[in-house]
């Protein structure tokens, strides 16, 4: 994995990035469509430490453009004003990792993530649903920031 190497200053260091990415709800995947097109969609995940998870259905568009192009991009950010703003960008190749879609059957490849998923949105229980699967994302790339580390920065709200 490529290290950041812009931005260091206000750069998460790793256990704070875990603990951001095992907390905040919602990403935006941006992936590329058929035409070259960008298309960015808010989608639940789990991070496991070492690989972001995306349960994703898998007739919608970002699937279809994933399993035509798997190189994606994801946002997980926080704050409301400026000097309040942290996130991290995420890239790399996404790939489905056991069966497309989803039932019930138990499955070891996913045993973790679906713990994840279900302690974090569904109190405890991940419930297959048969439209869903889950693709993981072995990051290339990690960038993070958070403002609320530079001196001087402007006022949470403008």
């Amino acid at each position: 994995m490529r290290e950041q190497r812009r931005g260091r200053r206000i750069a998460m260091p790793l256990a704070e990035r875990d603990l951001f990415l095992r907390s905040e709800r919602t990403c935006r995947v941006a992936t590329v469509g058929g035409d070259g097109s960008p298309h960015v969609a808010p989608l639940w995940f789990v991070w496991d430490g070492y690989a972001l998870w995306l349960n994703s259905i898998v007739h919608s568009q970002r699937w279809v453009d994933l399993m035509r192009e798997p190189r994606v991009a994801v946002v997980v950010d926080a704050g409301d004003g400026y000097g309040d703003l942290r996130g991290v960008e995420i890239r790399g190749a996404v790939a489905p990792v056991a069966e497309v879609p989803r039932t019930a059957r138990p499955d070891e490849q996913v045993a973790e993530p679906e713990r994840l998923f279900g302690q974090k949105y569904s109190g405890g229980t991940f419930v297959a649903d048969g439209r869903h699967a889950w693709l993981r994302l072995v990051p290339e790339k990690i960038v993070s920031w958070d403002f609320r580390k530079m001196a001087g920065a402007m006022p949470a709200r403008l």
